[in-house]
C-alpha cells in the first residue's frame, strides 16, 4: 500500500443519484467532498436507456445522460470527482481510513456511503445481451413497467418483491406470466394470495427459464422448461422482468456497520446516520424498498446535511 496519506473533510463512495446529490450538497456547504465513483460510474442508471419518473424532465432522459448531468453539476459547485473504488475500509475512530483501489489512503472526517445496490440476474447470455441492448430485460417494474402497458410481460422471482412487481405490472399490462423455480413461494401468504387472485396474472410453478429469445434488439419471447414435465414452451413476451434480489455492495464494511441480514445498512430513524459517528449511508446501499432514483437522490440530500452538522457539533 501507499506511504502518501491524503486527508479530506468528506469523502463520498459511489456515484450515482444519491452520490452525486450528497456531493452537490456538500460542495455547496464548503465541505470540499472527494468522489469516487465505483465500479459502476453513475450506478445503476446507467443500464436504463429512458427515464421518465424523475421529475424536471418533461421529455424524459437517458440515465447515462442524467449521470453526466448530475456529475456536471457536483463538480461545478467543487466536488472532487475521481475514477476508483474503495477496496478497504477502517471507520472506527475520529478519522476514517479508507483505502481506494488497494493503494490510494484517505483519511477522511466524514464518510458518506453511496455504493448501491446490484440487482441479481440469471446470469444467461440472451439475458445479458437483451439487458446491455436496452431491449425488454429490466430489475425494476416500478422504473421500466410503464413502457410495456397493454402488452404480455414475463416475471421471475418467488419472493414478497416479486409478488409485488407481478401485481404493479398486472395494473399495466395485457398479461404477466410468473415463473417460479421452486414448487412454492418464498413470499409471505398475503403476498401470494394477492398475486394468485389477480385475474390477468398466470403463475408457473417449478419453472426455469431456458432462454430470453428475440431478433437481437428486442425481446420477443422466453423458453421455459416445465421441470415437472420435462418440456420446454415459449411465452410470448415483449419484456422479461427479473425479480430474484437486490445484493448490496457492502462487503468492505462488514464487521464495522450494523448491517441487516442481507447486508443493507441500517441507518438511524430518518437520517443517515450509521452506527458509527461520522459515517452516513445514502440511496440503495441502505434502502430495499424503494430502490428510485428520486428517493436515493433525497437521502443524498439527507447524507450531506447530516455530515455537515456532524463537522460543525465537532
Amino acid at each position: 500500500m501507499s506511504n502518501t496519506i491524503e486527508k479530506v473533510k468528506c469523502l463520498i463512495i459511489g456515484s450515482g443519484p444519491a452520490g452525486y446529490t450528497a456531493a452537490i450538497y456538500a460542495a455547496r456547504a464548503n465541505m470540499n467532498p472527494v468522489l469516487y465513483q465505483g465500479m459502476q460510474p453513475g450506478g445503476q442508471l446507467t443500464t436504463t436507456n429512458d427515464v421518465e419518473n424523475f421529475p424536471g424532465y418533461p421529455e424524459g432522459i437517458t440515465g447515462p445522460e442524467m449521470m453526466m448531468q448530475l456529475q456536471a453539476q457536483a463538480k461545478r459547485f467543487g466536488t472532487d470527482v475521481r475514477d476508483g473504488w474503495a477496496t478497504k475500509a477502517e471507520l472506527q475512530g475520529d478519522v476514517k481510513k479508507v483505502w481506494i483501489n488497494e493503494t490510494t489512503e484517505i483519511h477522511a472526517e466524514t464518510v458518506i456511503i453511496s455504493t448501491g445496490a446490484t440487482a441479481k440476474y440469471l446470469e444467461l447470455p440472451s439475458e445479458q445481451h437483451y439487458l446491455q441492448m436496452g431491449g425488454g430485460v429490466s430489475a425494476c417494474a416500478v422504473c421500466d413497467g410503464f413502457f410495456y402497458r397493454n402488452q404480455d410481460v414475463v416475471i421471475v422471482g418467488a419472493g414478497d418483491s416479486a409478488c409485488e412487481e407481478a401485481h404493479y405490472l398486472a395494473k399495466l399490462c395485457k398479461k404477466v406470466t410468473m415463473l417460479v423455480r421452486s414448487d412454492k413461494f418464498r413470499a409471505s401468504k398475503i403476498m401470494e394470495d394477492r398475486v394468485r387472485n389477480t385475474p390477468n396474472i398466470e403463475i408457473l410453478m417449478n419453472t426455469d427459464t431456458v432462454e430470453v429469445l428475440g431478433d437481437g434488439n428486442v425481446v420477443t419471447g422466453i423458453k421455459v422448461l416445465d421441470k415437472t414435465t420435462n418440456t420446454e414452451k415459449t411465452i410470448e413476451a415483449t419484456g422479461f422482468f427479473v425479480a430474484i434480489g437486490h445484493k448490496p455492495n457492502t462487503d468492505i464494511f462488514a464487521g464495522q456497520i450494523t448491517m441487516d441480514e442481507v447486508g443493507y445498512l441500517i441507518t438511524e430513524g430518518k437520517t443517515s446516520k450509521t452506527n458509527l459517528p461520522g459515517v452516513f449511508a445514502c440511496g440503495d446501499v441502505q434502502d430495499k424498498d424503494y430502490r428510485q432514483a428520486i428517493t436515493a437522490a433525497g437521502s443524498g440530500c439527507i447524507a450531506a446535511l447530516d455530515a455537515e452538522r456532524y463537522l460543525a457539533a465537532k
